[in-house]
């Protein structure tokens, strides 16, 4: 295993995190004695497989149902100097449910401290605002850093940019989790701020969200060939130095095999990469236009400065994918999350785009003519049955 100092935290952080939403028994908190013993084996399974490479890091929160449970089952067996473990709780304006939150969690882990606590989900003002305000969450989080109870304090985001390098640029955070990947790059000024402030940088899920790469269509294998496209992606993330860990979300002992591979090319990724960058570039370029795709997020606006808050940006970007990378069931599973998603994946679908007056929120785009009916295309292509976030499963 390799390891990156993670910001100012100081904490030899391996380039590989275990995640903790994928081996739980259940999205919701359950009676202990319901869980399966072969489920509580196989996470057991896991924690010890990660261990064994040297990823120590393993990351959790309260709202992964039972997750917080099962590893306060083994976690403690350990020497706890030997673990880096996060957990996130959620912000909330009442900061006492905050407190409840932290308590249970710290109570399910069965650890007397948190080397890593997450505001989990600054992903707009309103939730940046109960964190930071004078007697908000991030004040409860001190008090238990002079307790002895939290080490660091950091906070995970699915928001805009905007919001992500607005709560950096605070100072108040040790750390970010944030998404960034080959095919979501858009908050690479975030992970640049965030090394400016030398904070840790985690990225969220970038095999699954990076596009769902563990089931990768074939021209997808093709383009990235010889490595796998999981492997790209994680080999294209960590050849940033800016970046320090990535996040495994094992479902089994077993899924760390594949992510392995690419310590083998770390020192070697300048060479690898380009001619595989060039292929999927060219690739884009083939199928959709070399002017749109230099082009098409100019002058695009928000979702809460659309008629019917359609997130026009977010379904250009997925129609993008289905078409130049055939990432189409990735597409569809994120465009169905539009309109269910809260503030999580916001915005809304492009159903009735055609009963929209889209013209003064795309004056600035130099497509303005010719997306609403691209919209109502990719509407056709993505809509599907509704989804929903995991923990609402």
């Amino acid at each position: 295993m390799q390891y990156r100092r993670f910001g100012r935290t100081e904490i030899p952080m391996p380039v590989f995190s275990c995640g903790g939403m994928r081996y739980q028994f259940r999205w919701q908190d359950v009676p202990a004695w319901t869980i399966p013993q072969n489920n509580q084996g196989n996470l057991e399974a896991t924690i010890r497989r990660a261990i064994e490479l040297g990823i120590n890091h393993i990351e959790t929160a309260r709202g992964y149902g039972t997750s917080e449970v099962q590893l306060g089952r083994i976690l403690p067996k350990y020497d706890r100097d030997r673990l880096i473990v996060q957990t996130k709780v959620n912000p909330s304006q009442n900061p006492n449910e905050f407190r409840q939150k932290f308590e249970q969690s710290l109570r399910n882990l069965r650890l007397d401290y948190i080397d890593l606590l997450g505001i989990h989900g600054i992903n707009n003002a309103e939730t940046l605002h109960q964190t930071i305000r004078p007697g908000g969450c991030l004040e409860l989080a001190r008090q238990w850093q002079a307790q002895g109870k939290v080490r660091f304090i950091g906070f995970s985001t699915h928001g805009a940019t905007e919001i992500i390098t607005q709560a950096i640029a605070t100072n108040e955070f040790d750390y970010v989790n944030l998404h960034w990947y080959y095919i979501n790059q858009a908050n690479w000024e975030a992970v640049v701020a965030a090394n400016r402030h030398d904070m840790g940088v985690f990225i969220i899920s970038p095999s699954d969200k990076g596009g769902m790469l563990y089931k990768p269509p074939q021209k997808l294998v093709e383009l990235c060939s010889p490595l796998n496209p999981m492997v790209f992606n994680d080999l294209f993330c960590l050849s940033h130095s800016q970046v320090h860990t990535l996040s495994l979300g094992a479902a089994k002992p077993q899924d760390f095999d594949e992510h392995l591979k690419t310590l083998e090319y770390l020192d070697r990724a300048d060479e690898i990469l380009p001619p595989i960058l060039a292929r999927l570039e060219q690739a884009a370029c083939d199928s959709l236009g070399e002017d749109w795709v230099k082009t098409w997020q100019i002058g695009l606006p928000r979702y809460d400065e659309t008629p019917g808050n359609v997130n026009i940006p977010t379904i250009l970007w997925l129609r993008n994918l289905a078409i130049a990378y055939d990432l189409t069931e990735y597409a569809k599973m994120r465009y169905n999350l539009l309109g269910n998603g809260g503030h999580w994946f916001p915005g809304n679908q492009a159903k009735q785009i055609e009963q929209l007056d889209l013209r003064s929120c795309l004056t600035n785009s130099p497509h303005a003519d010719k997306i609403p009916a691209i919209l109502a295309e990719a509407h056709k292509l993505l809509s599907g049955a509704e989804v929903k976030r995991l923990s609402q499963e």
